[in-house]
Formats: C-alpha cells, sequence, structure tokens
C-alpha cells in the first residue's frame, strides 16, 4: 500500500497540466501542432527507454511469462483504437459534422475525457505500487498527455457550441479527474503479477495516444520541419528523463 505522498504531488501537476492544455487550446490553438509533436515524442520515448525496460525486468526477475504482458499491450492498444473509432471519444473528426453540432454532443464526449482522466490517475497510483521509480516515470507520461486532454475537452465543448462558463466548468472536471483516481488507488493493493500485466497495457496506452492520436494530429495542417524536430527533442527528453529516475 502506498504511504508516500508523492504520487498527490505529481497528481497535482496532472491537474495543472490539464487547466494548461485548456487555456493553451482556447488561445494558442494555431501552435498547437509544436506542442502535440514535442508530447507524442515524449510519450514514446517513455515507452521505449523506461517501461519496456521494466517489463524485462520484471519477467527476468520473477519468472513472469511475457506472452500475457504482450496480450495486456496489444488488448490496450486495440481496447484505445475501438474507443475512438466507435464511440468516438476523441475529436479530430469533429469538423466533418459541422451542420450537426449540438451541445449535449460536446458534453458528452468531455464526460469520457473526463472518465479517461479518472483512468489515468488509477495508472499513476498503480504505477507507484510497482515502484517509486516506475510512478514517476508514469506520472511524467501522464502529465504531459493531460495536457492534450485539457486541449481536447475544450476543443470539443467549443466545437458544439457549448459556452465559455460549461465548457470551463467541464475543463475543471477533467483537471480533477485524476487525483480522484490517484485516491482510489490508496484503498486497493494489487500482486505483481497484475502490476505486471498492467505495465503492459500502460505501454499500449501510450503507443496508441503517441503514434496514432495525438502525432498524426501535430502533422496534420501545420506540419513543418520543426514539429518533427519537436517530436525528437520529446524522444531525446524522455531517454534523459528514464537516465535521470
Amino acid at each position: 500500500m502506498m504511504r508516500s505522498v508523492l504520487p498527490f504531488a505529481f497528481s497535482f501537476g496532472t491537474f495543472l497540466s490539464t487547466l494548461l492544455g485548456g487555456v493553451f487550446a482556447i488561445r494558442f490553438r494555431d501552435r498547437a501542432h509544436l506542442i502535440l509533436g514535442f508530447i507524442a515524442g515524449f510519450l514514446l520515448g517513455i515507452v521505449a527507454f523506461d517501461i519496456f525496460p521494466e517489463i524485462i525486468s520484471q519477467v527476468k526477475d520473477r519468472g513472469f511469462d511475457p506472452t500475457g504482458i504482450m496480450i495486456a499491450l496489444v488488448a490496450a492498444f486495440l481496447a484505445f483504437h475501438v474507443a475512438e473509432k466507435l464511440i468516438v471519444i476523441h475529436h479530430a473528426h469533429e469538423a466533418e459534422y459541422a451542420a450537426h453540432h449540438h451541445p449535449h454532443r460536446g458534453m458528452l464526449s468531455a464526460l469520457a475525457f473526463i472518465g479517461h482522466s479518472f483512468m489515468d490517475g488509477i495508472s499513476v497510483g498503480l504505477g507507484f505500487q510497482v515502484s517509486r521509480a516506475v510512478g514517476v516515470v508514469v506520472a511524467a507520461a501522464i502529465i504531459s498527455h493531460d495536457f492534450t486532454d485539457g486541449m481536447n475537452t475544450v476543443s470539443v465543448m467549443l466545437t458544439n457550441r457549448n459556452s465559455t462558463p460549461r465548457t470551463v466548468s467541464f475543463l475543471v472536471l477533467d483537471a480533477l479527474a485524476p487525483v480522484l483516481g490517484l485516491c482510489s488507488t490508496y484503498v486497493l493493493s494489487f500482486p505483481p503479477r497484475f502490476l505486471a500485466l498492467y505495465l503492459g497495457a500502460f505501454a499500449g496506452f501510450l503507443l496508441y495516444i503517441g503514434a496514432s492520436d495525438i502525432l498524426p494530429e501535430a502533422h496534420s495542417g501545420k506540419s513543418s520541419g520543426l514539429t518533427i524536430a519537436m517530436t525528437v527533442a520529446g524522444s531525446l527528453l524522455a531517454f534523459g528523463v528514464s537516465r535521470f529516475v
């Protein structure tokens, strides 16, 4: 069971990141591609330089069968793919339905983001149950990802003609959700085998979010060599973070 207050310090980081992402979406949308490119590179780097090495270490030290962990990775990747394509929790194609925008559509999409953010908080808590080092890196990945969640929440609300005050209220709920998710892990403890499966699933989640969602959006519209450079910089930062931790 976790006893440290360190996870809560990082959960406050997720809160701020989500709020900043929402503010950025309102005021600096024309520069979002650079931030998104950087975040995509950072998330991919976290998977390559920290999550996978930790999985390898767990398999080696505890004798776990890696097949189940890889199944968890693929299952998580496909689950988020299905959620995006069928449940439409992301906003990438909202512009194609401009004639059918309604406030309730934006609110339902924003509620999906809030539920997703709650799961982000659980991921941070489970990361700290694996180890302090894993928890720090998982929290860093979630903080960077939550910036895009804040952007997306604001975008789907405003695109579907919701008022600014209502949009801000949903943004605040989205920012609080990871903190509540983290709190839920304080009353639960999981065996090492489950935590190893969680690492596989979390890697699948980050791979999908980074490579299939954030990166294509970063290179749509105003994609440039600078966007590519930001993606490389994000990966390099992830490498540095993993070595430091």
